[in-house]
């Protein structure tokens, strides 16, 4: 039991220092596998069973759309849309970026897609609004993590393929939490800049007026926003699988980049091929090394080792619980959203069935716990990245950060956690139990 214990502080380590997440892996894979004495005859064909799978398809597809759409200006048309309905608040051109990010991350399925686009257009705005730069690096950071819990989400296939559930019902448990988490979101920024003077707000229009331009604009945005329609239309009507689905909005993706938005060109299409391919090879480095290192860690029964120490410190369920969405928490600070999925699902999902967690209701409390990893400081790789983009000084975001945190991303998540009908109840609902 030792080896395996030292094999988990060897990938936390190399995480820790800084080392690529498929060679942390692999790092641990190694150690574990020649102290264990396990055969390379018997575990190279595990990765390659697991991975011989049509759904897994779906991820470079995934991307390759996200990507299109990205580079091809889709967030204009939604940004503007919100804008003219929330402009005239205080505060309203940050729910603005908000909704945009939470429609844009449905369509692209990346959190640090969403931000860079979603970034790119709004933060030119928020600063000639007079928004504090520190306030809308934060809020759009924590925004971007809605691109995981919005489907059609690539995060929620690998933890459906790993966890060999029903990709639909993973989708399905994500939407209610990431609905929550945009109101709160929303009231959480209109309630820090309610008695902001210096924030200049849209003039009053009538509302004729203001219904007229909002109609042109969803106009302008009806090829992007029937992106998720179609695929999440076809897949839940029965039309399509999830590659398929995939398949279809990589090919839908190109004409609206090229002809409606015009943001695509020879150049940047190219440049989105390469990235599509780099991040794949990557990933499926990864997804390989990562299911034979979870198949070693399940043969040294490290899913028992954790609950058995976890209930030295309480047996009570909610308690454990608390536990490990700490500690997910900790791995979304640490890794990327797809690494994180992919260690915390083989490990944590045994304890969770254990004490009574439905998988599917998992799915959700897990998309959260890592959205909010992900923005949480020091690491918070989001909150660094939107730093860059808005050219924020880092230490004027994290302020804003903690409150986002504390009032929008904490209670969405104790809700998720501690509320099964909010995950269970779309899946159970649309698709029956």
């Amino acid at each position: 039991m030792e080896i395996v214990l030292v094999a988990v502080l060897i990938l936390l380590f190399t995480l820790v220092i800084g080392v690529p997440v498929p060679f942390s892996f692999g790092a641990a894979t190694i150690f574990l596998a020649y102290f264990g004495e396990y055969s390379p005859d018997s575990l190279i064909p595990v990765g390659y069973s697991k991975m011989n799978t049509v759904v897994l398809l779906a991820i470079p597809l995934f991307i390759l759309s996200g990507g299109l759409m990205e580079k091809g200006r889709i967030a204009d048309p939604l940004v503007s849309i919100a804008e003219t309905v929330f402009g005239r608040l205080r505060g309203g051109l940050g729910v603005a970026g908000v909704l945009a990010s939470a429609v844009f991350g449905a369509i692209s399925g990346s959190a640090a897609a969403t931000l860079s686009c979603i970034g790119t257009v709004l933060f030119p705005k928020l600063e000639e609004r007079g928004y504090p730069r520190g306030h809308s690096a934060a809020l759009l950071a924590c925004s971007a993590p809605l691109g995981l819990l919005i489907p059609p989400s690539a995060l929620m296939i690998l933890y459906a393929w790993v966890a060999q559930l029903s990709v639909l019902k993973c989708f399905l448990a994500t939407v209610i939490p990431g609905l929550i988490v945009v109101v709160l979101l929303s009231i959480t920024n209109l309630l820090m800049l309610r008695k902001n003077r210096d924030i200049i707000m849209n003039p009053h229009e009538p509302p004729l007026q203001v219904i007229r331009k909002t109609a042109v604009q969803t106009g302008k945005a009806t090829p992007a926003l029937l992106m998720p329609v179609i695929i999440l239309g076809g897949i839940y009507g029965g039309l399509m699988t999830p590659t398929e689905a995939a398949g279809v909005a990589a090919i839908y993706a190109i004409p609206v980049g090229f002809l409606i938005y015009r943001g695509l060109n020879l150049k940047n299409f190219a440049d989105v091929l390469v990235e599509t391919a780099v991040t794949t090879g990557v990933v499926m480095i990864m997804l390989f090394v990562v299911m034979i290192l979870s198949r070693l860690f399940i043969f040294e029964d490290l899913p028992v080792v954790i609950l058995d120490g976890l209930r030295s410190v309480s047996e009570n369920p909610l308690v454990i619980m608390l536990m490990l969405n700490i500690f997910m928490i900790i791995v979304g600070m640490l890794m990327d959203d797809v690494s994180g999925v992919l260690l915390s699902t083989p490990v944590l999902l045994p304890i969770a069935v254990e004490i009574g967690i439905d998988p599917i209701h998992f799915a959700a409390i897990l998309g959260v716990n890592l959205g909010m990893g992900n923005i949480t400081p020091p690491t918070a790789p989001l909150l660094y990245l939107s730093s860059r983009i808005s050219r924020a000084q880092i230490n004027s975001t994290l302020g804003p950060t903690l409150i986002l945190i504390a009032g929008a991303w904490l209670p969405a998540l104790l809700i998720t956690t501690y509320v099964p009908t909010v995950a269970l109840w779309l899946p159970n609902a649309l698709l029956g139990n």
